[in-house]
């Protein structure tokens, strides 16, 4: 047991969970002093777990001096943390927002939804219209809007099991383009069969880069093409919203399990980003860079957060973070956000923590109303 759990550490990259698995392992064996070495790692990456009180694992370590020291570090990374500010609430609380993004040409921000498979667009005020729906009727998941050249990105996925999508279109998705002006359909693009093509980043060129959550790839679609073209050579578990690299021939890609790798597109070669023992870089969904900064919204770690990573002068080691918002009532379940001008916009309480694995509502619970958050990172 010890063994997996120091491989899983090794292939998750020393990410908060493996390490609490190493901790549990190590205590297993009577080794406190290597466990508690990955316990202080756990909790100064701000992270927070029940399984110190809970886990039978861990009751030879309750009589050390240390356990009220982790304890009170662990209650101190729960705490609520606030930089941001409400934009404006969304007015349908059913519509299980999942991406955002900002069309500088007609000052609008895109939503897309999942459970009503459409979507909307809201001006400065946050009034909402619909743009365009799904042509398959499946969720939507990424959208990106490219002014430039007149057109807006979008996702569809058939996502397995959730009970309002056919069963037999499970494990199929696809890349949609449409006209920015009107929302006419301009282009869709199959993706691979088990796919869940569900977040995406825009090219200098205008090029989709798409990943792939549940097959674990990263694509490109070219501007004017019709294919998909996959970049990477299978490092990825679950690939989340790439963010891209300001010289153009780098992306950053979050995996959910394995952290930030940095993929370099002609080589499909990756490096990942230390977690440097105090950053935890894993559960995150939504990526954005700006000014040598990586925002994150990460609604994989406990607690749940929008953080503000810096880096460094070549843009491949991490030097601090900066958490904008964590374990408030405002936050919810966090999904993606966008950044516009010196500002991050981001989607809070999307209402994915009311929805069991069926996509439907959990008994006893209601969605709660979401909204868009704003907050002003510092270095933008």
């Amino acid at each position: 047991n010890l063994n997996a759990a120091l491989e899983l550490k090794k292939l998750l990259n020393e990410a908060p969970n493996s390490l609490m698995e190493a901790a549990r392992a190590n205590t297993r064996v009577g080794n406190l002093k290597a466990a508690l070495l990955n316990l202080k790692e756990f909790t100064r990456m701000g992270q927070s777990s029940d399984l110190l009180e809970t886990s039978r694992d861990f009751a030879p370590f309750r009589k050390t001096a240390e356990f009220a020291f982790l304890l009170k570090q662990i209650k101190q990374n729960r705490r609520a943390i606030s930089l941001g500010s409400t934009v404006f609430p969304l007015s349908d609380p059913d519509l299980l927002a999942e991406d955002i993004d900002y069309d500088r040409n007609t000052k609008r921000f895109f939503i897309t939804s999942v459970r009503k498979k459409k979507i909307v667009s809201l001006d400065a005020n946050g009034f909402s219209r619909d743009f365009a729906e799904a042509p398959d009727h499946w969720p939507m998941l990424a959208i990106k809007v490219d002014a430039e050249h007149g057109v807006v990105w979008a996702t569809e996925v058939a996502l397995r099991g959730f009970s309002f999508v056919p069963g037999s279109d499970w494990g199929r998705s696809a890349v949609i383009c449409y006209d920015e002006k009107d929302g006419k359909l301009l282009r869709r693009i199959e993706g691979p069969q088990g796919s869940a093509l569900g977040d995406m980043v825009l090219a200098p060129n205008g090029d989709a880069i798409v990943s792939d959550g549940e097959g674990g790839g990263v694509y490109r679609v070219p501007l004017k093409g019709s294919k998909l073209e996959r970049l990477d050579d299978g490092d990825f578990i679950s690939p989340q919203t790439p963010a891209m690299h300001p010289d153009g021939k780098h992306v950053f890609v979050p995996d959910y399990a394995r952290g930030i790798g940095l993929l370099e597109v002609g080589t499909k070669h990756v490096r990942w980003l230390s977690m440097e023992q105090r950053f935890a870089l894993d559960g995150i969904d939504g990526l954005y860079f700006q000014h040598g900064i990586l925002i994150a919204v990460q609604n994989g770690t406990s607690p749940e957060r929008v953080v503000a990573f810096t880096l460094d002068r070549t843009l491949t080691r991490l030097k601090s973070e900066t958490i904008i918002e964590q374990s408030t009532s405002t936050l919810g379940d966090p999904t993606h956000g966008v950044i516009v001008g010196p500002d991050f916009y981001y989607i809070a309480n999307s209402g994915w923590d009311v929805v069991n694995d069926h996509g439907d509502i959990k008994p006893g619970m209601k969605p709660s109303q979401p909204r868009i958050m704003r907050a002003h990172p510092e270095g933008f």
